[in-house]
């Protein structure tokens, strides 16, 4: 499932990536979990100055819609990138989960992981069905404008 793409990055400084990394992922990775979708792959895709691109990406151990899961990958996929993007500059990053596949078809894991943000992700959706997607947000997202948004059909 592709997430929405900031091409206004001209200015931006390395450490707002992060940022706009999590502004990105946050509508997508709620349409997944209300789809009852779940992915493995999560893809980086970059575009510099000059209009090359690059793409990185990483393949979790066992498929996910967890939000926290999903952005921890892509901010490891951009420190990995971080020397390619300071020495080229950066003028556009996308965010995107493949590998999809059906929640309901998921083998369960023991609940080892005590930081399992699963019911936070169900709560924050909840919140945004029966108030809006402006109800509540991130911490990291406070202050910020919401930038270009890009209308979408209906899943």
């Amino acid at each position: 499932m592709s997430v929405l793409a900031r091409s206004d990055l001209e200015a931006s400084p390395l450490a707002d990536l992060h940022v706009i990394a999590s502004e990105l992922g946050l509508d997508s990775f709620r349409r997944m979990r209300k789809a009852e979708r779940v992915g493995r792959t999560v893809v980086l895709r970059l575009r510099f100055e000059d209009f090359s691109r690059a793409t990185r990406s990483q393949t979790l151990h066992r498929a996910t819609a967890n939000t926290q899961t999903i952005l921890d990958t892509a901010r490891a996929l951009l420190a990995v990138a971080a020397p390619l993007i300071e020495r080229r500059g950066i003028t556009l990053v996308g965010i995107a989960v493949g590998n999809l596949d059906d929640v309901r078809l998921l083998q369960l894991p023991l609940p080892f992981d005590r930081r399992s943000s699963d019911s936070l992700d169900a709560a924050l959706d909840a919140i945004w069905l029966r108030f809006g997607s402006t109800a509540i947000t991130r911490a990291v997202l406070l202050e910020r404008s919401r930038g270009i948004t890009v209308p979408l059909l209906p899943d």
